[in-house]
């Protein structure tokens, strides 16, 4: 499993905005191949930074089969108005358990 990280930094006064976009493209996320889950948290010491945080069965799935999907169009036509600059990404792997 691939988790991909994208710190999203938004325009002030846009968070009632940005997560209603966020809500609406949900379901892009549900169906796309290989996504298994997907939320948004919100960094506590940055008011207007967010993480977008999903879970992918291959980093294919995101940055091919996404990526390169119209799913993926829509889903930067309803968030892309409220981003400050372009997304940060970045993907893990798990390389230890601790419990």
């Amino acid at each position: 499993m691939i988790t991909e990280f994208a710190d999203i930094h938004i325009k002030p006064g846009t968070d009632a905005d940005f997560l209603a976009a966020v809500a609406q493209a949900a379901p892009l996320f549900q169906r796309a191949r290989g996504c298994t889950a997907m939320r948004v948290e919100k960094r506590i010491e940055e008011s207007d930074n967010y993480v977008l945080i999903v879970a992918w069965a291959t980093l294919e799935d995101h940055e091919v089969h996404f990526r390169q999907s119209e799913d993926f169009q829509e889903w930067r036509r309803l968030a892309g108005a409220c981003f400050a600059r372009p997304p940060q990404v970045t993907h893990t792997a798990v390389a230890l358990v601790g419990f």
